[in-house]
């Protein structure tokens, strides 16, 4: 359509979203279907966080306007948790507040990138990353991880990645949607290389940052590195950890002159994050704690059984994630057998669209994540769900011709 701007012909529909539209479409319908595509706990927001939102809407604090990058309170909260949880000091003229972390993300994007400026993002990765950075003018440069190194990019094709045009490196771990998390070390690794070019800023994607399993320890680049401090975006959100992911809060912490001009934008786009919601979050993030590794606990039995019950599939391989709530199977075993309907697979889409016509299992094709033929699971659903997912995974493998 010639009316559309050129931006919008660079963009594609976000593909989870899209699985978890059609899963939804197909129950609505009657069909019995298993949806394994949303990243959300199935677990509610805990109730102290409820309450905080209640109270915060009788007080008359939640029918306002607020300031754009937040409410005082939220981002001292938010500074609070940076020096408890992660050693960085960031004054709240330092923090941001948005919409979800993805508007945290957009906004840094925007106020940062010209035309021909490259943001270099480890595959498989999150399918708006790259989507966000044209959007914003740049040019995504993607870099390819392999299932035999756990998905894990190394200091050496960082390197060879970088040129003078480099303005950031996008950084997720635990990553979305492998689940690889960095070790100290490996994330040493890489902040080794981006001290030798200083022209390279890092953004940190720490959404996952409390999903780890197996005793895994967690570092923030700028925690890791000081010296990377004043070029580090550290963007974190109460999605994930704390069951919040439709109260949409995400924030950012880094150097004043970035937050400012994110703020700016922001000012002429959405404004300030929902009030209520961000009364929510300075309970989330001040109050009790303790029902995560309960969560964690049971996240950690449900990946177990996906890595389990997926491995004894025909041509599935999964690799065991360190952390966040995905799995990330290749499916590279079965393409070229012929699906129940006759179909053919010649690729990921091809074995998930045939895995919801003949089981009703839906999951994400790995293609928009950047690497494939491969699919991401969300296991952060009932355990019954899973393993009855699982074993119909399993059948239409066994199934294949």
């Amino acid at each position: 359509m010639a009316f559309l701007a050129d931006r919008t012909l660079r963009v594609k529909p976000s593909a989870t979203m899209a699985v978890t539209d059609k899963a939804r479409a197909l129950k609505a319908a009657g069909r019995d279907v298993i949806g394994l595509g949303a990243g959300e706990p199935d677990f509610d927001t805990p109730d102290n966080i409820k309450e905080a939102a209640i109270r915060a809407i009788r007080d008359g604090k939640a029918a306002k306007y607020t300031a754009v990058p937040g409410i005082p309170e939220l981002r001292a909260a938010i500074a609070r948790k940076f020096k408890r949880e992660n050693g960085l000091d960031y004054k709240p003229s330092q923090i941001i507040v948005g919409t979800g972390g993805k508007q945290v993300l957009f906004n840094a994007f925007l106020a940062t990138l010209n035309p021909g400026d490259e943001v270099i993002i480890p595959a498989p990765y999150w399918v708006s990353y790259p989507d966000m950075v044209l959007i914003a003018g740049g040019g995504p440069v993607a870099v390819e991880t392999r299932m035999e190194e756990g998905f894990k990019m190394k200091p050496a094709a960082l390197e060879r990645a970088i040129t003078p045009k480099t303005k950031w490196l996008l950084f997720n771990s635990p990553s979305n949607p492998t689940g690889a998390a960095y070790t100290r070390a490996e994330l040493k690794a890489i902040t080794d290389v981006l001290i030798r070019h200083p022209h390279v800023w890092m953004m940190s994607d720490d959404m996952y940052e409390h999903l780890v399993y197996d005793d895994f320890e967690f570092y923030s680049p700028a925690q890791l590195e000081p010296r990377l401090y004043e070029r580090t975006l550290t963007v974190n959100g109460v999605s994930k950890t704390y069951c919040m992911t439709g109260w949409r809060i995400g924030y950012g912490g880094g150097p004043q002159p970035l937050i400012e001009a994110m703020a700016m934008l922001q000012s002429q786009s959405t404004s300030n994050a929902t009030a209520v919601a961000q009364w929510a979050a300075v309970e989330a993030l001040d109050g009790p704690q303790d029902f995560i590794p309960k969560h964690n606990k049971i996240f950690k039995e449900r990946r177990d059984l996906c890595v389990s019950m997926l491995n004894q599939a025909n041509g599935i391989r999964c690799p065991k994630p360190e952390g966040a709530f995905y799995v990330y199977p290749s499916c590279a075993g079965t393409m070229g057998k012929v699906a129940p309907t006759g179909k053919k697979l010649a690729n990921d889409e091809d074995f998930v669209t045939e895995l919801l016509e003949a089981e009703g299992v839906a999951v994400v094709q790995g293609t928009p994540f950047g690497v494939g033929p491969a699919f991401r699971i969300s296991y952060a659903t009932a355990t019954s769900a899973l393993e009855t997912a699982c074993a119909r995974i399993q059948r239409f493998c066994g199934n294949l011709k």
